[in-house]
């Protein structure tokens, strides 16, 4: 089971035989959305869940994280106020046998729901600004209540951005924050990770010898937003954040119940679900295997300015298809990536 922290939380809490009652309290206090109405076309073939991480460094409000924690993270200031989806995970879950985690490069180019194209992260944050100028427009001047709908607009759009370019109907939604892979690691007591070479990127923080390692918070959240330094830049940042999920999996089997609710206490103020995202029917169905897969991608180019993975979105849709119908087994173990 690899995914991002809700849904491992209450998959590995039922597998590891810990408490129904715990399990509910992964709800409690979670931010939910409308993003996706009731009405929306549903998988047929199981259930698509879409995990998306935003690189903002901004709370739920739209508030400053504190100055303290910005250094602690290592993830600078210059953009605190940005939305982009650098993280996109659609997690097939069929109705028997293993699910496939299908991460989509935040770089392609793709039609946006906005109209136009663009890269495929930007969905969100160009959503949201639209919907805040719009509302500025009527007279709307309050903060949160502009940052809530902004934020409603851009899960709106990212989730039907995604399911337009992979023609795949999204049953739910989980979004996370940046500071919620700092919050995951933090209250695990750090993650387990193997590099087959020694890395360095101060951008990132990143600085890691070659081999099996433990990292600390801070070393988690450098390790999965480094990006410099690496051959394949971005899609090897995507293999980082497959590694770091894996590895929260792995902690959180090996962890007592106080180490996986002090996680679960401190992660959930990064973390919002959809309105119908039911945490404790999930966990009971939840498959015991999951493996990641990278959607492929037809090379790099520049556009206006920026650079942007060239896409086949046939090639995509039959890739998806063909994962979703017999995605191969996962992998035991720490397995040492690039």
């Amino acid at each position: 089971m690899r995914t991002t922290w809700v849904v491992v939380c209450a998959a590995v809490l039922v597998v590891s035989g810990i408490a129904w009652s715990t399990v509910a309290t992964i709800s409690t206090g979670i931010e939910r959305s409308d993003a996706i109405p009731d009405d929306a076309p549903r998988s047929s073939s199981g259930r698509n869940i879409l995990i998306m991480g935003l690189t903002t460094r901004l709370d739920l409000h739209g508030e400053p994280l504190p100055d303290d924690v910005l250094r602690r993270l290592q993830a600078g200031e210059s953009d605190r106020g940005g939305y982009n989806a650098n993280t996109l995970i659609l997690l097939h879950i069929p109705v028997s046998g293993p699910a496939v985690a299908m991460s989509v490069p935040r770089d392609n180019l793709v039609p946006l729901a906005s109209g136009g194209e663009g890269k495929i992260k930007e969905a969100y944050g160009r959503a949201k600004v639209a919907e805040e100028d719009r509302l500025r427009a009527i007279g709307q001047n309050d903060k949160r209540t502009l940052e809530r709908a902004g934020r409603e607009a851009g899960r709106k759009a990212q989730v039907q951005t995604v399911a337009g370019f992979l023609n795949q109907p999204v049953d739910h939604l989980v979004e996370i924050s940046l500071i919620g892979f700092f919050h995951i690691a933090e209250g695990l007591g750090g993650v387990d990770v193997c590099l087959q070479k020694a890395t360095k990127d101060p951008l990132s923080g990143a600085d890691f010898p070659a081999g099996p390692q433990h990292l600390d918070a801070g070393q988690s959240l450098s390790f999965v937003r480094q990006r410099h330094g690496l051959p394949n830049g971005d899609l090897d940042r995507t293999k980082r954040q497959q590694a770091f999920l894996a590895a929260v999996v792995r902690r959180v089997k090996g962890a007592d119940v106080a180490a996986v609710q002090s996680m679960i206490d401190m992660a959930k103020q990064d973390v919002v679900l959809d309105a119908r995202f039911d945490l404790t029917e999930f966990a009971r169905n939840v498959p015991t295997e999951v493996r990641f897969e990278t959607l492929p991608v037809e090379g790099g180019a520049h556009l206006d300015g920026k650079d942007v993975n060239k896409v086949d979105a046939e090639k995509v849709r039959s890739k998806v298809t063909e994962l979703a119908t017999a995605p191969p087994p996962s992998a035991d173990g720490v397995p040492c990536i690039d």
